[in-house]
């Protein structure tokens, strides 16, 4: 297979939305809401025991257990503060399924209903469980990877710190954050704003459930008093993982700077009005390797990709177009 071109590196996507949902906010909160996805299929956790004494969830497909171990698997990383239950990955599994594939979400620690053991969470730039969860499956069919969002993150910093060094075949990265301090700075602006208030609100809470201020490794007072994510990224995010502060983080955990070291097919899907960023996260083609495809598309909010039905029963352009990537990919026979 051939790689592209600098000059075919970034393509304009071919995402178009329906004339009723041109708005990005409205583009980004309809996959949320219960109507637009209210399927539910059944999973099947495991419990995957890390290396460094701690745990987090595995959600398993029920209905591709009987699907052969030769089959496909797909392994999906969920969004900041996202599971198994988040729309995006229940609609993606179900597609996966229809094409005779495997699927599972590898949660992030503390996420989903799933509490961790140490005193820890997780991180944008966390690919060591990714990458031990990679390394003991038992699986003979090829593997391949989705990340949405901060998922998408992991995911592409992982493959540019692995290089040929991944038994994953191909993968997709969907509305990831390339840049975080670009990041940091869109949600802190405007309506943009909303989202940022929503997820701190979350993620203060599950702060609480797992600390105090007597067991905290942070200082409590400045992460509870924390507005934006810059504050609370500075706050608690970096001295719970060994960052300097909000910008080390950032700075070593934008996973713009391991596109060029990406040696598997991987594309990434963004969109220009994604209200979690700005355009400033788009990277130059140069910045890319030969490996990766920059899909960008004008609409699309923050994972949303709603590409017509009706308020009430929308259809979503992601999981057909990530599908129709990694399929080619999922068929080489296994060497």
């Amino acid at each position: 297979m051939t790689s592209a071109t600098p000059e075919s590196r970034i393509i304009k996507s071919g995402f178009s939305p329906p004339r009723w949902l041109r708005n990005a906010h409205a583009q980004t909160m309809l996959p949320g809401m219960p109507w637009s996805w209210p399927s539910k299929p059944a999973m099947r956790r495991e419990t995957l025991e890390l290396p460094d004494g701690d745990a987090t969830a595995v959600d398993w497909l029920v209905d591709g257990d009987s699907l052969p171990d030769t089959a496909p698997l797909l392994i999906i990383l969920h969004g900041l503060e996202g599971s198994a239950g988040s729309s995006y990955a229940r609609m993606l599994m179900e597609s996966a399924l229809e094409h005779g594939w495997r699927s599972c979400v590898l949660h992030f620690r503390d996420c989903g209903d799933y509490r961790n053991r140490l005193p820890r969470r997780y991180h944008a730039g966390e690919t060591n469980d990714l990458r031990y969860f990679l390394n003991e499956l038992q699986i003979s069919g090829p593997l391949l990877a989705v990340g949405y969002s901060l998922g998408g993150n992991v995911l592409l910093k992982y493959l540019g710190e692995s290089g040929k060094d991944t038994p994953l075949r191909a993968a997709t990265a969907v509305c990831a954050p390339l840049d975080l301090h670009e990041c940091s700075i869109a949600l802190n602006t405007g309506f943009s704003k909303t989202y940022q208030r929503h997820l701190l609100k979350r993620m203060k809470k599950s702060v609480v459930r797992k600390f105090d201020q007597h067991t905290a490794a942070f200082d409590w007072d400045r992460a509870m008093n924390a507005t934006t994510f810059a504050e609370f990224d500075d706050a608690v995010t970096a001295p719970l993982h060994g960052f300097k502060g909000m910008q080390d983080y950032y700075d070593r955990c934008s996973s713009v700077h391991f596109l060029k070291a990406i040696e598997r097919p991987t594309l990434i899907i963004n969109s220009l009005d994604d209200p979690f960023m700005t355009p400033a996260v788009i990277p130059d083609a140069d910045k890319l390797s030969a490996h990766v495809t920059l899909e960008v598309s004008k609409y699309g909010g923050h994972v949303g990709f709603v590409n017509g039905g009706t308020p009430w029963r929308p259809t979503f352009y992601l999981p057909g177009r990530i599908i129709e990537f990694l399929e080619p990919h999922a068929a080489i026979p296994t060497p």
